[in-house]
């Protein structure tokens, strides 16, 4: 049998577009041909470091070659990619080391505090820094120019695992979803349906590689048309504009706080954005005035609502819709089959409030090695009950209404409240403590912490933060504190997050 996933893909584009540009960073030009030859280097280095079939490879870093180039080398071997989100503390990311048994870290030089920090509490096998190393530590350019340039075809099937790509838990516990070859490839043959993209785009990836959007919906699709990717290690809004003009970029992804940010930097109203064809946003609800404010630059405006275990494409607001049915998710891809279900798992009708459940080949395998996880969101016959309660219309498009699970977006990055409660009671002087997400003009939403000080104790978001950092990503730090007598509860004992919601939403009104 022969490579038929991810690992085959840069000899398969390769072959049939080889001068053609892959990438585009930092001033440099990869051929398809040159990522080619360097994967294939960069595999037969790993092979010979004793990474084979179903061992794990991570990548700490951010936006660069070398995580495309870890990516495919990886697939090669018929090895499992871990991307590592940058943004996460240390605890969090040895949780996800140990929990995968990674064999083998790459990272970036730039996160070398952290690399640090990680490898006190979880020592590793192989530690290899991105570029020519330092230290005495192998480098990525040093591994692929020893490497032999012998081409691979390991056997690797679509239903082999790819990768584990964690995500928040709900339960204070990071998952990793399980994502099949066959489940990137399916979700990429549903974005090319969906945003049709074609063979000469000059994609813009400036949101993180290491999220779902940016490497599945964005980065993948690009590379299957033999198109060229632009990668930005960090989103800049007045970089973003001058990039736009300097590389003819044709097709972005953004959470909608990134596109906000572009129609506030210098220049807006007169940058030059004749090559774009298209943007896409997801994470989070776009707002009306933010879609007007590209259609009056005459730009096509795209979103789509999807989660990680979905790879992540669920629903999708073609253009010709944006406006139309502004406030919708929009209707399933095509390959992708979704239902909204009462509490008993029957279909509801029209207009009535159900929960997403997602059926499709894009459809996650499970979370590593969490099956009593996995048993209690996938059924046997591979629905997947997202937590998401919405309404579909009579021309059957979904509109999502609240999350069932507590899960907040912050900047595009999902916040699940336990694990931020969690995190919170480990002070001392908390006694309970209940976070939500409240409405932010800057991120979408925002962390808050309503917490029951112990007796003769008291606390302020000052000390709390100070007490946070470091345990947790910045991000999922409350960035408000309400002190109070005690949380709103049922007559069961059960929190009531919704009263402070209400109260919330009291206040804003």
């Amino acid at each position: 049998m022969h490579n038929q996933g991810l690992g085959s893909w840069p000899r398969r584009r390769a072959r049939i577009g080889g001068d053609d540009v892959a990438l585009v960073h930092a001033g440099d030009r990869v051929t398809y041909a040159q990522l080619d030859a360097r994967v294939t280097r960069y595999a037969n280095a790993l092979a010979a470091l004793g990474v084979g079939r179903g061992d794990r490879v991570a990548y700490l870093g951010p936006n660069h070659p070398a995580f495309v180039e870890t990516l495919f080398a990886t697939g090669a071997l018929g090895a499992v990619f871990v991307p590592l989100n940058t943004r996460l503390a240390p605890l969090e990311l040895a949780y996800m080391l140990r929990d995968a048994d990674v064999r083998v870290l790459v990272h970036d030089p730039r996160m070398q505090p952290t690399t640090t920090e990680l490898l006190e509490s979880v020592p590793m096998q192989h530690l290899v820094e991105v570029g020519q190393g330092a230290d005495g530590r192998p480098g990525t350019e040093g591994l692929i120019a020893a490497g032999a340039d012998t081409p691979l075809d390991h056997g690797v099937a679509l239903d082999d695992i790819a990768m584990v790509m964690y995500t928040s838990g709900t339960t204070g516990e990071p998952k990793g979803v399980v994502l099949t070859h066959g489940n990137l490839a399916w979700n990429t043959f549903n974005v090319l349906i969906d945003v049709d993209v074609c063979a000469d785009e000059v994609t813009l990836v400036s949101a993180p590689l290491f999220h779902t959007a940016a490497l599945n919906q964005t980065f993948l699709p690009t590379f299957v048309k033999g198109a060229t990717s632009v990668l930005v290690p960090a989103f800049d809004p007045q970089e973003t504009l001058n990039l736009i003009a300097e590389q003819r970029v044709t097709w972005m992804f953004g959470v909608p706080a990134m596109f906000q940010a572009l129609t506030r930097a210098p220049g807006w109203d007169h940058a030059d954005l004749s090559s774009l064809r298209a943007v896409e946003a997801g994470g989070a609800p776009v707002p009306e005035e933010l879609i007007r404010s590209f259609q009056a630059r005459g730009l096509t405006f795209m979103q789509g609502y999807g989660m990680t275990e979905a790879a992540p494409g669920v629903l999708f607001l073609r253009a010709k819709d944006s406006l139309r049915k502004v406030g919708s998710a929009g209707t399933p891809c095509f390959f992708t089959d979704v239902d909204l279900v009462a509490p008993d798992g029957n279909p509801v009708a029209d207009g009535d409030l159900g929960e997403i459940v997602v059926q499709g080949p894009n459809v996650m395998a499970g979370y590593w090695n969490k099956p009593d996880a996995t048993a209690g969101v996938l059924d046997r016959d591979g629905w997947f009950r997202s937590g998401d309660a919405a309404i579909r219309d009579d021309e059957g498009y979904l509109y999502i209404v609240d999350r069932m699970k507590d899960m907040f977006i912050s900047g595009g990055e999902n916040v699940y409240p336990a694990e931020v409660e969690n995190a919170i009671y480990d002070h001392p002087a908390v006694a309970e403590v209940a976070v939500i997400g409240v409405p932010d003009e800057r991120w979408g939403e925002v962390g808050r912490a309503y917490v029951v000080p112990r007796a003769g104790e008291s606390l302020d978001h000052a000390r709390l933060e100070r007490f946070l950092d470091g345990r947790l990503a910045r991000y999922k730090i409350p960035k408000s504190v309400v002190v109070v007598d005690e949380l709103p509860r049922n007559a069961s004992g059960k929190l009531l997050k919704k009263r402070l919601r209400a109260e919330v939403a009291a206040q804003e009104g």
